[in-house]
């Protein structure tokens, strides 16, 4: 059972003038039970909106295509699932006088939850020791973990981030990411989190959708996602860089320097053509490595082939 499913889901908003402004165009989206998925886009690519769409928290344009939820229809079947869902949603609201801990002990009453539980979400996103301290004293990295530590007082089967990383320092993002991967190894939750930090993405995710202008480019196991938009780059050490890569233009290849002056090849079919081209006019090769694409030269391909 998929603990997401998006078919066809479309969201218009009024933009400036009264001109209508599509935030969702049909967007189809799948997020497996288990593991961590992400929801990658730049600013305005519909991820936001696509979360709160499924929280209930706006309205879809009407017959625009059907949402579930732990398999509940949404909205209809969400206060029957609600209890399994934890989510933060941009920046997380806390009384700045109070500590963390009695921040969280606050909303566990208000749930319903044992404050034992507070304890064990503390531990969680690695805030115990400084749970007595007043949040206004919190950095913005303990600000985001006391949010998700909130977002988890319920147990919840699924957990929904939406740019948990957003404004981070190095410091804070690395923590936010090492909770991240946690959460997703229990094997009791499905963590969807959504992000523009296409590093962070490919370091915490086990499977992504990629969105543009509220679309889906792209979905599938991060590592599939990868191999599918390969650049089938091919970077090439050699006594001569320079003289080298004239022989490869003119033989037709396309080529450009790296940036340590060797030579990178473009979209080569097979590595050994470049080394017989090479070795026919006189340059040996030191090193040849197929170079393996990262998430945003995938993301660049992926959205540039669909622009």
């Amino acid at each position: 059972m998929p603990a997401v499913e998006m078919v066809g889901v479309s969201k218009t908003y009024r933009g400036r003038g009264g001109q209508p402004l599509k935030a969702l165009d049909g967007l189809d989206m799948v997020v497996g039970s288990g593991g961590v998925h992400g929801l990658l886009g730049p600013n305005g690519s519909g991820k936001t909106t696509s979360i709160r769409a499924l929280l209930g928290l706006v309205g879809v344009d009407g017959g625009s295509g059907t949402m579930k939820v732990l398999d509940q229809p949404v909205p209809s079947g969400l206060p029957g699932v609600i209890g399994d869902v934890g989510a933060m949603v941009e920046t997380p609201l806390f009384f700045p006088g109070f500590s963390g801990r009695r921040n969280l002990r606050l909303l566990a009453e208000t749930a319903g939850v044992p404050s034992a539980r507070v304890e064990e979400c503390l531990e969680l996103v690695d805030l115990r020791e400084r749970a007595d301290d007043r949040f206004k004293g919190y950095s913005l990295g303990m600000k985001q973990r006391l949010g998700i530590a909130a977002a988890l007082l319920k147990a919840p089967r699924l957990l929904i981030l939406d740019e948990p990383s957003n404004g981070l320092d190095p410091a804070g993002i690395r923590d936010v990411r090492e909770l991240i991967r946690r959460l997703g190894s229990d094997g009791r939750t499905t963590v969807l989190v959504s992000s523009h930090l296409l590093a962070e993405i490919q370091q915490v995710c086990d499977s992504v959708t990629i969105l543009a202008r509220g679309r889906r480019v792209a979905s599938g196991p991060v590592a599939e996602v990868l191999s599918r938009a390969g650049t089938g780059d091919v970077r090439v050490v050699v006594p001569d860089p320079a003289a080298a890569a004239a022989v490869l233009s003119a033989a037709g290849f396309s080529v450009s320097p790296t940036p340590d002056g060797q030579v990178l090849v473009h979209g080569a079919p097979a590595p050994g053509q470049i080394t017989r081209v090479l070795a026919e006019h006189g340059h040996y090769v030191e090193e040849l490595v197929r170079v393996t694409p990262d998430l945003e030269s995938a993301f660049l391909a992926i959205t540039g082939e669909r622009a």
